[in-house]
């Protein structure tokens, strides 16, 4: 009886160690993805349109912007603008004092009070003249010193004007500063009270631009000069309204380019009449242009690894080979493939990512 379970003993742990070395020798099972998980795209040439994007700000046209300075020294009694105001041609934003303003007043009275003196002298010179009365050079004297007075007055209504000042009116050392243009009013350098410098080194009192027509600005890589034209259509977003976009036409590319930031000004000009495009405001540049032929893939078949961008191609049934591909450009879910694929090929466009070390499915 004993020997019976020693013997049942022995068999249980030998049939306990075969099964355990049956389960250790069993191969462990590879994932492979499913059929299901992989879809595959012919690649096939197709008609694409290019975009080239570029970065870009609102600004004033220069040639609509000006800059009103103090034209002589003296105290500011008044400034009647702010910045964002919008001024009609002709309307006051300041009124200046000066002793400048004084002087030149004075010196117009003068002069034409001596013209009009010299005016009555000649012409009783010249009926002497005529009745022989005077001599030749007495009758060039006097007309000499009408002309001289002529000048004179000439000079000082010359003065006025530059100043600013009307001929007509009591003296005063006064002068309205008025707004050459219409515009608004960008920037102001002065405050009623203040002491105004000579205008050899003036700050100006205020800055008006008129806005209804504005440029917008971009910066040009040198990579994509030679994608540019003077002509092309350009498409213009403004981050400050999403939804809308500006028609404008490429007008110039700069010839000189920035050493710092290695990039050249591009310009688009733009009517603004409701004046909704501020200077400084972000925009953006659109240029599009069509590509004959080009390969485009659904951007999830790309894989980026590193410095690397690859796709999977399926060289047999159920064999998938890592292609290099370079991309010419990317838009939402697409991308176009500039090198890498030939027509007919076929590119996994869903899954690619199991597929990393390429092999059997």
């Amino acid at each position: 009886m004993k020997k019976r379970l020693k013997l049942c003993s022995a068999l249980v742990v030998i049939s306990l160690g075969l099964a355990a070395c049956s389960k250790q020798a069993q191969p462990s099972a590879t994932n492979h993805p499913s059929p299901s998980v992989v879809n595959t795209v012919r690649v096939e040439p197709q008609r694409v349109e290019d975009e080239l994007v570029i970065a870009a700000r609102v600004q004033p046209d220069p040639t609509r912007v000006v800059r009103i300075y103090p034209p002589a020294g003296g105290r500011l009694v008044r400034v009647f603008v702010r910045p964002g105001d919008a001024v009609r041609k002709g309307q006051p934003v300041a009124v200046l004092e000066s002793s400048d303003v004084a002087q030149a007043r004075a010196d117009y009275a003068k002069a034409k009070t001596e013209e009009e003196r010299m005016r009555r002298s000649f012409a009783r010179a010249r009926l002497l003249f005529e009745h022989q009365v005077l001599s030749q050079r007495e009758y060039e004297d006097a007309d000499a010193n009408y002309q001289e007075a002529g000048s004179e007055l000439a000079r000082a209504t010359d003065r006025l004007r530059v100043l600013g000042a009307p001929l007509q009116g009591a003296s005063s050392n006064q002068v309205e500063l008025l707004s050459p243009r219409d515009g608004v009013v960008t920037d102001l350098g002065a405050a009623s009270g203040e002491l105004s410098k000579s205008t050899d080194n003036a700050n100006p009192i205020c800055t008006i631009a008129d806005l209804k027509q504005v440029w917008i600005v971009g910066d040009v890589y040198e990579k994509d000069l030679a994608l540019m034209r003077r002509g092309e259509a350009v498409d213009i977003m403004v981050a400050a309204f999403p939804e809308r976009h500006w028609s404008g036409t490429l007008s110039v590319i700069s010839d000189t380019l920035d050493p710092q930031t290695r990039t050249l000004k591009a310009r688009v000009v733009l009517d603004n009449p409701r004046r909704e495009l501020k200077p400084e405001m972000f925009a953006t540049m659109r240029l599009r242009r069509p590509i004959e032929r080009a390969i485009v893939l659904p951007a999830k078949a790309v894989l980026r690894e590193g410095g690397d961008t690859a796709v999977m191609v399926e060289t047999a049934p159920g064999k998938y080979e890592r292609r290099l591909v370079n991309i010419a450009s990317s838009n939402g879910d697409k991308v176009v493939i500039a090198s890498g694929l030939k027509p007919g090929e076929l590119v996994v466009s869903e899954g690619a990512a199991l597929l990393r070390g390429g092999g059997e499915q």
